[in-house]
């Protein structure tokens, strides 16, 4: 899908009447509301034509940021009870449908991504002539861009001395819509499709993402925990605290007794690792935050964080957690993303010594 649409006055959460961008103290929106944020980004990018971003739907874009920004998305498959679906940023069903079969029952699943998933998408770009980055789905969470780099190789010997790209985004779910945006202004700002490259595999480690479940139960089915630790959580109420590393894959922060201390939690984290718009160089960049249709929790987490200093009006994008994800999370996530400090510096001395040997491994293996 290539989003053709410069109207994102209105944007909204991905099948609410919620705005993305969220109101300021008093209802009204501060210099930098969310929408504008995005408008510019995409207005930039459009009148620069030397290189094509891509993303794909796991980035949990709104879906009036997509459109916005300009971006091809491709779209994953999931399957459910009356068959296989794409996942169109909530075109065919709102986030309240989906979720609200998952409640009664109907278990969603997804399979990896083929290489010709990518093609035709990376075909048109190569017709375009325009060179091509795409900031995939991270490999922590799915083999997904190894397909897409399978893709991209064909591409190349098709359309001999063609640029095409694939960066591992290193960051899940809405994070990675925070990074496509900032890609997507870069772009604008001059850069080219080699310098965005670059930019993405320094810039990933910044963005910062903590997030919640409400029951360990689609993480039981999908193998990533036992099925005695599900019901021993549930039957406490306890609720876990998540994070992920340096790979993109999911970390366990804690593991919280109710929702309301988990989502605490997570605005502590907040705090400890927000940089301030005085460290962003004046310009503060957007927030996301993101739910299984949870919107209640979801907005009283944007209420919380509007408290701390620099923060009142600080633009604010809600989205919906994608199918694709959903599937392995279930209903009730909350997620609150944002730019921070470097992730890296939060590893210990012993694992700064080991992503050193696999550095130096990888650049052998290429």
């Amino acid at each position: 899908m290539t989003s053709d649409s410069n109207d994102n006055s209105n944007i909204q959460a991905a099948g609410s009447s919620e705005p993305a961008a969220v109101a300021c103290e008093g209802g009204a929106c501060g210099a930098h509301s969310a929408d504008a944020t995005v408008a510019e980004a995409g207005a930039s990018y459009r009148r620069d034509g030397q290189c094509r971003v891509i993303v794909d739907s796991c980035a949990d874009f709104a879906p009036e940021v997509a459109r916005a920004l300009g971006v091809e998305v491709i779209h994953f498959p999931f399957v459910m009870e009356d068959g296989e679906h794409a996942d169109d940023l909530w075109h065919s069903m709102t986030p309240h449908e989906f979720y609200e079969r998952m409640r009664n029952g109907e278990h969603a699943t997804t399979s990896a991504v083929t290489p010709g998933h990518y093609l035709e998408v990376f075909e048109r770009c190569a017709a375009s002539g325009v060179p091509a980055v795409y900031l995939a789905f991270t490999r922590g969470l799915s083999s997904s861009v190894d397909a897409a780099r399978q893709a991209a190789e064909m591409v190349r010997e098709a359309h001999p001395g063609y640029e095409i790209y694939v960066v591992d985004n290193l960051c899940p779910s809405a994070a990675a819509e925070l990074l496509a945006i900032e890609a997507v202004r870069q772009v604008g700002n001059g850069l080219t499709a080699a310098e965005l490259v670059e930019w993405v595999e320094e810039a990933r480690y910044y963005i910062q993402g903590y997030f919640t479940l409400d029951s360990f139960d689609a993480l039981a089915r999908g193998g990533r925990i036992p099925p005695a630790a599900a019901t021993v959580g549930g039957k406490l109420d306890i609720k876990p605290e998540l994070s992920y590393d340096l790979n993109g894959a999911l970390t366990l922060r804690g593991m919280c007794r109710g929702r309301k201390k988990a989502l605490r939690a997570i605005l502590a984290d907040f705090k400890a690792n927000h940089l301030s718009e005085e460290d962003l160089g004046g310009t503060p960049l957007p927030i996301g935050v993101v739910s299984a249709d949870a919107e209640k929790d979801a907005k009283w987490l944007v209420d919380q964080l509007r408290k701390e200093p620099g923060c009142a009006d600080v633009p604010v994008i809600y989205s919906s957690v994608s199918p694709v994800i959903g599937a392995h999370v279930g209903p009730g996530m909350v997620a609150l993303v944002f730019w921070g400090k470097d992730r890296r510096e939060s590893l210990s001395f012993t694992d700064r010594i080991a992503r050193r040997v696999r550095g130096k491994r990888d650049e052998s293996a290429n």
